[in-house]
């Protein structure tokens, strides 16, 4: 069992940066696969991006490619999401998402552990 805590929205303007991270504990993180998935109002919840177990390969949805970094920290047990050049079309409800395998994914319900979301808004 993984219990995953994300942390690290807000309220920001276009153009700026923030940076979320997900705290990890209970099973060892070091053999999950870590993805971030976004939800906005009205909307699916959609891919952001996918890091493998060691941390080598990345994928990233083509709306955040180039805009957004995924990363993660063995010793801290923590993945983080790095979002610069924020668009008002980033404002989601945005979750760090493991799963039980050593590759990334796209695909939400390959993901088994779910944390509670936290918020991000980007209006001027």
């Amino acid at each position: 069992q993984v219990q995953l805590v994300e942390s690290g929205g807000g309220l920001v303007q276009p153009g700026d940066s923030l940076r979320l991270s997900c705290a990890a504990s209970g099973r060892t993180f070091s053999s999950n696969a870590m993805g971030w998935f976004r939800q906005a109002p009205g909307k699916e919840r959609e891919f952001v991006a996918s890091i493998s177990r060691s941390g080598i390969s990345t994928r990233y949805a083509d709306s955040v490619k180039d805009r957004f970094t995924i990363s993660r920290d063995t010793a801290k047990n923590t993945v983080y999401l790095q979002m610069d050049s924020l668009k008002p079309e980033d404002t989601a409800v945005y979750y760090c998402a493991g799963r039980s395998s050593w590759s990334i994914s796209t695909t939400a319900p390959e993901y088994g552990y779910w944390g509670q979301g936290t918020q991000v808004t980007v209006s001027p």
